[in-house]
């Protein structure tokens, strides 16, 4: 039963795009692999028999050559405005819902219990389950509700991989940043760090990768080049995604352009290191 968990210091740090990429290097490794996000908020869905998810679990799962199933994504909040979403639980829809009813009465009971057992179920099916986060795990206002990164991590048993986006600039700071503000169980989960979207001579980081091992006695994995791969994004603040048709053509178009980027990450990130910590 292996897990691997990959966090962001922030929302649009590359969370999605590298569990892609690393379902599909343990794939090709031939481990039996499947994604999973316990909460998702997006619009942007797939569709399958009686049941839907987000786009995004989908397309991980085409990465690592998996069944997609609602276990992916057992809950997916599709926003409508004014802080309502409608809920859909394990491809199911079930109800429309405010922020505040979601958090104060759902989200750490049925929520917690749900996403936990679909977490369970991929678990006893594949060899390794890799598990995306949301946003960023320091949202100190709302860690009590958050079961979308440390808790899932704790429920898996997981070692977490903390990805940040140094095109953005602070990438150092939120490091050390957002280790510093979580619980300290929750610290000694996280066993190393991935620099994303980086432009430039990797040589000009390293003095600053001695200092970010000295600080918080672990390791920086790699610096991930920024590359434009032709991938199905999520909506977020920072992206406006496409539709996406689920064609023969587009399904074999994605699963060159996922090989393209695993071979991205194999080049660039210490992949012996992060299966050393897989438990």
């Amino acid at each position: 039963m292996k897990s691997l968990m990959i966090q962001g210091t922030s929302s649009g740090a590359g969370k999605t795009t590298l569990v892609a990429a690393l379902c599909r290097v343990f794939s090709n490794k031939g481990f039996s692999v499947a994604p999973f996000k316990s909460q998702n908020m997006s619009n942007f869905s797939y569709v399958g028999k009686n049941f839907e998810i987000s786009r995004a679990q989908a397309i991980q799962a085409l990465a690592a050559r998996c069944e997609i199933t609602p276990d992916l994504n057992p809950i997916l909040l599709k926003p409508l405005g004014n802080y309502y979403s409608t809920i859909f639980l394990r491809g199911k829809k079930f109800k429309r819902m405010h922020a505040t009813e979601y958090y104060s009465k759902f989200v750490r009971t049925k929520g917690l219990n749900l996403a936990t057992e679909s977490l369970y179920n991929l678990q006893k099916n594949h060899d390794l389950v890799i598990l995306e986060g949301a946003g960023s795990p320091a949202e100190i206002n709302l860690e009590k509700f958050d079961i979308a990164n440390m808790k899932m991590a704790e429920k898996a048993k997981s070692p977490v991989l903390l990805v940040t986006d140094i095109d953005r600039g602070g990438s150092f700071a939120s490091i050390v940043g957002t280790l510093s503000l979580l619980d300290k169980k929750y610290q000694k989960l996280i066993k190393g760090f991935v620099i994303n979207k980086f432009r430039g001579d990797v040589n000009i980081l390293k003095p600053g990768f001695k200092k970010i091992q000295t600080k918080t006695k672990r390791p920086i994995l790699g610096a991930i080049p920024m590359a434009d791969f032709d991938l199905p994004e999520e909506d977020s603040l920072n992206v406006n995604p496409k539709k996406f048709h689920w064609t023969k053509k587009n399904l074999e178009k994605i699963d060159a352009e996922i090989e393209n980027l695993s071979k991205l990450v194999v080049r660039n990130l210490n992949i012996k290191q992060i299966e050393r910590m897989i438990k």
